[in-house]
């Protein structure tokens, strides 16, 4: 169904907007809520048609899978398979910012449009109280990538899902800006051990310490998760990293001792940095400068997340 930008509503959380939501989901429409990572954009996990909205809001490439939030570790099992690895992670990390790739059970319900064909699923308890109360409210697994349009900038705050999604999706339940700026954390479960698909809130060190096994190179070329694929993450204007002072047309992010025309941490903290990251791309993009610069980032902890959410970008930046 068409719509212009005003047919997207932003309400406030609350009672009455979680009630609007949840009908929406139940007719099998999207509707984008904050979680502690980014603003995800949900819908009926076990709806092929309502999965389909999403990919079509976004305009997501059909080979790559989508996240599927759920209440607890009780209804993860009910569509995965653990492992005693895949427990350990789950009872240490969640509720939280790690998703956990494992293998589908048959009839989990789940719509195959959700995993893009594979045989397994990515699936995470979050702890965002938004998140959480729609699940519960809606009693539904709920496919939920970035509320962004496909290979562009996440979204950590409403006004960017308006921006990105206005007019494509029917509502946006407003909880101010997410915690952790950046998405999950993805860990899936080898045999031989456990393998870092995507780089988040939860450090790799703590992925190895959690489960007592070797961590494993993910297969090289292959999309088994989402943010995989090498266009994500992208500005529509270049983007030029390691840069210690602006250039005449650029709009500059600072970091430490470097202040820019906007600073990710004055101080240097590079959870403070991960939290305003793609806040301060969105400013960016949106400037009157014709180009981006962004001053150099610790690559450790999860400095690692925002160099490797920033290589993407600046690969695959407009201009």
């Amino acid at each position: 169904m068409a719509r212009d930008n005003h047919d997207t509503r932003v309400l406030p959380f609350g009672d009455a907007a979680l009630a609007d939501a949840a009908a929406l989901i139940a007719a099998g429409e999207p509707v984008a809520v904050a979680t502690e990572t980014v603003y995800g954009l949900a819908a009926d996990a076990t709806s092929g048609e309502a999965v389909a909205r999403v990919y079509a809001a976004k305009g997501r490439p059909g080979f790559n899978p989508l996240i599927v939030h759920v209440l607890d570790a009780a209804a993860a099992r009910r569509i995965a398979r653990f492992d005693m690895t895949a427990e350990a992670l789950a009872a240490r990390f969640w509720p939280g910012p790690l998703t956990l790739v494992l293998p589908l059970r048959e009839n989990s319900g789940i719509a195959r449009l959700v995993t893009a064909g594979l045989p397994t699923i990515a699936v995470r308890v979050p702890a965002h109280p938004a998140m959480r109360a729609l699940l519960e409210t809606t009693n539904k697994p709920l496919a939920a990538p970035s509320a962004n349009a496909s290979g562009r900038i996440s979204a950590t705050r409403a006004r960017h899902v308006l921006a990105s999604l206005g007019g494509r999706i029917p509502l946006i339940l407003d909880s101010g800006p997410t915690a952790h700026g950046i998405e999950s954390t993805i860990v899936a479960v080898r045999p031989n051990g456990v393998a870092i698909l995507r780089l988040g809130p939860i450090a790799a060190d703590d992925i190895a310490r959690a489960t007592g096994m070797t961590l494993v190179e993910a297969h090289a070329g292959k999309v088994e998760a989402p943010g995989q694929l090498a266009g994500h993450y992208a500005p529509t204007k270049p983007l030029r990293l390691d840069a210690t002072e602006a250039r005449a047309d650029e709009w500059l992010i600072g970091f430490g001792p470097v202040r820019g025309d906007a600073t990710l941490s004055v101080s240097g903290d590079l959870v403070e940095a991960a939290a305003r990251l793609f806040d301060l791309l969105h400013a960016a993009d949106a400037s009157d400068r014709a180009r981006i610069a962004i001053t150099p980032i610790a690559s450790e902890g999860i400095g690692r997340a925002i160099n490797d959410r920033l290589m993407r970008a600046a690969r695959n930046s407009g201009g």
